[in-house]
């Protein structure tokens, strides 16, 4: 394996971290400096509502559906909470993980309290984890509410993960999405772009948003906005509610090619499926994302062909 572009080490990863800060990036981007994220952490997010109900198959309701979706799929990370993977981890030690660092239900609404997530464990605890298991854990993600009241606890605690993280030589994805009720549109493009801007301004490597929408605008042309204020943070876009898989495909297909996205951060659209379908779904995108693939041919993997 080997990049074709020099990684950019930032200056807070110690010389005695940078070979593994280099190997985890070449590890969960395929060497490609694209990051395919395979999300699993909406358990605790949207409870049992992703996992279990109608048009959702019944391969879903075991959470080692995940699991086995990440190992026989090509991806790129597989983000999920710590305490899944100690109990599922060592029967698939081949998967390169995500650990969140946080997590919130959904049952608390907006209008009921600002949202605020605050971090379940540390950037130490998962050093350790890391060195108890042997597994390979790569990076650590953490999410940023921006506009809540509570940002400033947020904004915080994910700088201080992204110095602690590069010291161990982990990659750090932000979730940073703006939500409360100082917000009026969530997916304002200039609000996101804020919200990517923020994320370089902290140090992140990757951060995940949502796809801008605006009336009368195409999602990827405004998503440039974004994409160019986190400069060096490369941008991913959160993969949202179940799709077709034609739809989904050239959405993030535009989101890369037009918008300037450096991949993708997908859960719904794929471990809903059964594993069979949920495994094609991994490749298909993955061969647009990594392997520079048009969507005629990522359809075809897709698709069985």
């Amino acid at each position: 394996m080997s990049f074709t572009y020099d990684i950019e080490v930032p200056a807070d990863v110690p010389e005695s971290a940078k070979a593994t800060y280099i190997k985890n990036y070449e590890m969960i981007t395929h060497a490609s400096g694209k990051l395919m994220l395979f999300a699993g952490d909406q358990k605790v997010e949207h409870l049992n509502s992703d996992f279990y109900g109608e048009d959702i198959h019944e391969d879903d309701a075991d959470p080692e559906h995940l699991f086995r979706i990440a190992s026989q799929g090509k991806i790129g990370v597989f983000a999920t909470q710590l305490g899944l993977i100690a109990r599922y981890g060592r029967d698939y030690s081949d998967i390169p993980y995500l650990v969140k660092l946080n997590s919130k239900t959904n049952l608390v609404k907006t209008k009921q309290k600002d949202p605020y997530s605050p971090q379940l464990y540390t950037v130490g605890q998962v050093a350790k984890f890391r060195e108890i298991s042997g597994l390979d854990i790569a990076a650590v993600g953490y999410t940023i509410y921006l506009g809540s009241e509570y940002e400033d606890k947020m904004l915080a605690e994910a700088a201080n993960i992204i110095f602690e993280a590069h010291i161990h030589g982990l990659i750090v994805v932000l979730w940073i999405y703006p939500r409360g009720k100082a917000v009026a549109d969530e997916k304002d493009p200039h609000l996101i772009a804020g919200a990517a801007g923020v994320a370089a301004t902290i140090g992140a490597d990757f951060v995940k948003v949502n796809a801008p929408k605006k009336e009368g605008f195409n999602s990827a042309e405004i998503l440039k906005e974004a994409t160019v204020a986190a400069g060096r943070t490369k941008v991913v876009c959160a993969g949202g509610s179940s799709t077709s898989a034609e739809d989904f495909l050239k959405q993030l297909y535009d989101q890369i090619h037009t918008g300037g996205a450096s991949g993708n951060a997908t859960g719904r659209n794929i471990h809903q499926k059964s594993l069979e379908e949920a495994v094609r779904m991994c490749n298909a995108i993955s061969a647009i994302t990594i392997d520079n693939a048009d969507v005629e041919a990522a359809l075809k993997i897709y698709n069985g062909n």
